[in-house]
């Protein structure tokens, strides 16, 4: 097994400097035959994923994530038109200058050469991640999980015949074919193959991830994220907000998971939100209970939650020191909002929660690479090296010091 992975890698690996090489004309040109045939063969693509599907034994977000639409078929495709528009990220020149001794100095934007990718169910991620990898010059390996396994084939046979087309490597978007637990750890320690590894997934993935890789890793991990309604709130919007960032799409990173409230407006507000989202299950502390008849005793582990799912953890908090605190003890460094009417507290807000994105008055779920103007993205890094937040061609990238003298010596 981890010979022919080794073996596969290897062809990937030999793709990638090709796709380095590449002209930004023919890495676009992959990109557009790949959304053209998303939707020339949309018919194919969704019975396969309905089978796959029907055969998935659970419900909620995990099921949500497999299934494919021909609206998020036309989102992928709309995805790829987008990063094949953005700007060429390869050989930027970013701090150039001259010495005191006449020697030129400049960085240069330079693939990082293998992507791997380990992901949870999720087929429109395949898609993505290609894309992005092969607009910035990298190759992209990925190991997604059995049960999209026959979508995902599909998607990457698109892109490689893509690329055969337009006289690339072919390997330069690659499925592993084993989805075993054991072929996936042999995957994180692609030393020989892999210069950055990204995991999709739960709880499990994260922690398998810092057990098992032996090769550079992006951690795109758990969204514990949070809404802050500020006392000096427009309720209304952040009525709308709240409910935004909660119901449009729960089993999702940038969905909120937690709401805090200002005791000042707590009454007023969560009366209106138990109206506005009777579907959504509230957890909340002794202040909550006394305004929401439905809503059940929060716990510890509740305000630690990752839901993917129509339930809320609530608290009340006497300050915004309050909130920010509370954040700072459960949040996962994601995505983190407060709704006020206070410039000061928007500001202390935006200075001092530590997360990948912090917002004001605008849901948590604009964190994400397409609304922020990036594209698609690879995932959401909330880590602090490399790269934060949504992972877009740049965070693709590394920088290259290039020095260009006339024989200056030292």
């Amino acid at each position: 097994m981890t010979s022919s992975l080794e073996a596969q890698g290897l062809r990937v690996r030999e793709a990638s400097r090709a796709l380095a090489q590449a002209s930004d004309q023919q890495r676009t040109a992959v990109l557009a035959r790949v959304a053209d045939e998303l939707k020339n063969r949309e018919g194919e693509l969704l019975a396969i994923n309905a089978l796959e599907v029907d055969a998935y034994d659970e419900s909620g977000a995990g099921k949500d994530r497999l299934t494919l639409t021909s609206q998020r078929v036309t989102a992928m495709a709309d995805a790829l038109r987008d990063i094949a528009a953005s700007a060429d990220p390869l050989f930027e020149s970013v701090d150039a200058g001259v010495r005191p001794n006449g020697l030129r100095v400049e960085r240069l934007r330079v693939p990082l050469g293998v992507i791997g990718v380990v992901y949870e169910n999720r087929p429109n991620v395949t898609s993505d991640v290609a894309g992005l990898c092969v607009r910035s010059g990298n190759a992209a390996f990925l190991r997604g999980s059995s049960s999209a396994q026959r979508s995902n084939q599909f998607i990457v046979d698109l892109w490689r015949a893509a690329l055969g087309a337009e006289g690339l490597p072919a390997d330069g978007v690659a499925l592993v074919q084993d989805t075993s637990h054991a072929a996936a750890v042999s995957f994180m320690q692609l030393t020989t193959v892999l210069d950055c590894l990204i995991p999709r997934g739960g709880p499990s993935l994260i922690a398998a991830m810092r057990e098992h890789a032996r090769v550079p890793f992006v951690l795109d991990g758990d969204g514990n994220c949070h809404v802050f309604v500020d006392e000096s709130a427009d309720l209304a919007m952040a009525l709308d907000i709240v409910v935004n960032a909660k119901t449009s799409r729960p089993g999702v990173c940038n969905a909120a998971e937690t709401l805090l409230v200002h005791q000042g407006v707590a009454t007023e507000f969560l009366t209106m939100l138990s109206a506005a989202m009777p579907q959504v299950q509230l957890r909340g502390d002794e202040r909550t209970l006394g305004v929401v008849a439905t809503a059940t005793p929060a716990t510890v582990e509740d305000y630690e939650r990752e839901f993917l799912d129509l339930i809320m953890a609530v608290r009340v908090v006497d300050s915004l020191d309050e909130a920010i605190a509370h954040v700072g003890r459960y949040g996962t460094g994601h995505s983190e909002a407060i709704v006020t009417g206070d410039p000061e507290h928007a500001d202390a807000w935006v200075r001092r929660v530590d997360a990948a994105a912090v917002l004001v008055n605008a849901s948590t779920r604009f964190v994400d690479g397409g609304e922020l103007g990036l594209g698609g993205e690879v995932g959401i890094s909330t880590q602090k090296l490399h790269a934060r937040g949504p992972m877009g061609l740049r965070e693709l990238t590394c920088l290259k010091w290039v020095l260009r003298g006339e024989g200056q010596v030292r």
